[in-house]
């Protein structure tokens, strides 16, 4: 068959004079060769059995099998069978963009819900739905703070998930933002060094509770700071901490990103996730995504609206706040299921069971020779020092069974003894027995 291109020639030479490219194969430059396809052959077509047959293999090459200690910034916790009954009737699953109110009041409610638990969640008044994922979260705060003072630097700390640093990067690359890192003393925030660079040239100061070492803080001090020379405060949180931790609005955060993953999520290999937003209400002209208000209709019922819809397929191009186009809305509706089947003292005691199977597990691996507990204050996720290279012992914990943890060197040069260790309420006390066991054998 002839391949169909819609484009003249002419129309593909005035592309190239424009993107200063000779070729439409210079395009695609930053594709590298081994990364580059070898052929567009592609084979023939299956019967739906056949394909289905195909899918099945390959879906069994993957091991799910594992007990999981691994974390950083997606965890393992339990989800109620009730998350999945309910999200998966055809009425939510099949939900689109909610253009018109008056044919998408269950979507509309269910967002409704969901920014309503949220802000109880964080302590702060206005919330967002539709942003795909913790990371891209935060790009979207750190353009809320340029929007708002019109400011091109940002202080990061390089204890925030360096996954959420990447993005930020990435999203910020053409754009005349600067992006400065705040180096760490040891594994926790660096306080001098925040302030320090901190001045009235900062649009905004980025730091994270717990940090990506599971070190908890109280960044209240910090943020008073970052006030007092006109930048924004942007915290980045982990939902099931807040049943235990001091909330955003409490640290006086003026916006706080997290990943909502752990909020009735499977982790299924990555996605898809929900990026979790809210902010002082002050910021909320400047927030992207869909914002779902509750109102009367002409016969005083209640009902909701889109109230703020600030996104390019609602208004011109030039004038929106993001380019966040897909409906979330399926993602937001299992955390607003998972938060009310657990409710406000469920939430809490999922939150102490994380923290105090962590403690645990800090006491276990004490007493082994040779594992130094990095001391500090943490959640459910802790950083020792082996004797021995980290990676190399998650790889051979995986032949036991187990995803040990994230190996710190990963992600940051001269830590190649460090690994960063998970706990969620799923891991139970025998457990961890047997995990402590299996590690003190390979060590």
């Amino acid at each position: 068959m002839a391949k169909f291109t819609p484009h003249t020639q002419s129309e593909i030479n005035e592309m190239l004079a424009v993107t200063g490219m000779k070729t439409v194969q210079a395009l695609f430059h930053d594709i590298t060769p081994e990364m580059a396809p070898k052929s567009f052959a592609l084979p023939a077509g299956l019967t739906e059995y056949e394909a289905l047959e195909k899918v099945k293999a390959l879906a069994a090459k993957n091991r799910t099998d594992y007990t999981i200690f691994a974390g950083g910034g997606y965890y393992d916790h339990f989800i109620p069978a009730a998350v999945e009954a309910i999200s998966s009737r055809a009425e939510f699953y099949t939900a689109y963009t909610p253009y018109q109110p008056e044919a998408s009041q269950g979507t509309l409610q269910a967002i409704f819900e969901y920014q309503t638990m949220i802000a109880r969640l964080t302590g702060l008044e206005a919330v967002n739905a539709s942003l795909y994922d913790g990371g891209t979260a935060l790009y979207e705060a750190a353009a809320i703070a340029v929007r708002t003072n019109n400011r091109t630097k940002i202080v990061v700390d390089k204890g925030v998930n360096p996954n959420y640093i990447k993005i930020l990067k990435t999203y910020c690359i053409n754009q005349s933002l600067e992006i400065i890192e705040a180096d760490l003393k040891e594994i926790s925030t660096d306080r001098e060094k925040i302030k320090a660079l901190v001045d009235e040239s900062v649009s905004a100061l980025i730091l994270s509770n717990p940090n990506f070492f599971g070190r908890v803080d109280d960044y209240s001090d910090l943020f008073e700071y970052a006030r007092s020379k006109g930048a924004l405060s942007i915290l980045i949180f982990y939902p099931i901490s807040l049943g235990l931790l001091k909330t955003p609005f409490e640290m006086k955060a003026d916006i706080a990103v997290g990943e909502g993953q752990s909020l009735g999520m499977p982790l299924s290999f990555g996605g898809p996730y929900l990026g979790v937003m809210a902010a002082d209400k002050k910021l909320i002209r400047k927030m992207p995504g869909r914002i779902v208000g509750e109102t009367v209709d002409k016969n005083g019922k209640r009902c909701f609206v889109l109230t703020l819809q600030a996104r390019e397929q609602h208004i011109r191009r030039e004038k929106a706040t993001s380019n966040i186009c897909s409906n979330q809305a399926l993602c937001a509706l299992r955390a607003v299921v998972y938060l009310a089947l657990m409710g406000k003292q469920g939430f809490k005691d999922t939150a102490q069971l994380c923290f105090e199977r962590a403690e645990y597990l800090k006491m276990k691996l004490s007493k082994i020779k040779g594992i130094k507990i990095i001391p500090g204050v943490t959640f459910n996720e802790l950083t020792v020092e082996l004797p021995s290279n980290a990676a190399a012992m998650v790889t051979k914990m995986e032949a036991k069974g187990y995803l040990a943890g994230t190996p710190a060197s990963l992600f940051f040069k001269g830590m190649e003894k460090l690994l960063i260790v998970a706990v969620t309420e799923k891991r139970s006390e025998k457990e961890i027995d047997r995990f402590v066991a299996a590690l003190a054998e390979v060590l």
